[in-house]
């Protein structure tokens, strides 16, 4: 019985296909990797500047908030002080 292509051809034909699929998945696994990091990066940063904007404006809330007692009390010190 006669097989063709012949065993030797099969492997010869093999090992290059073998090897650049080897090569094209280490660099789409490189590339996944890539993304990925970036990704996290990315969310690290969206979280990070989400807190510092909370964190603002709360500060920027008391900051308000003390100003608007500030001018209560000046009115209110005001309006006692022409009724005495």
């Amino acid at each position: 019985m006669v097989f063709e292509p012949s065993a030797s051809e099969v492997l010869e034909s093999l090992i290059p296909f073998y090897v650049n699929r080897l090569i094209y998945q280490l660099v789409l696994s490189g590339r996944a990797s890539e993304h990925s990091a970036r990704m996290v990066a990315m969310k690290t940063a969206k979280d990070n500047a989400s807190s510092l904007l909370g964190d603002l404006t709360l500060e920027y809330n008391k900051a308000r908030q003390a100003a608007i007692t500030a001018e209560i009390l000046e009115i209110a010190a005001a309006q006692f002080a022409s009724a005495a």
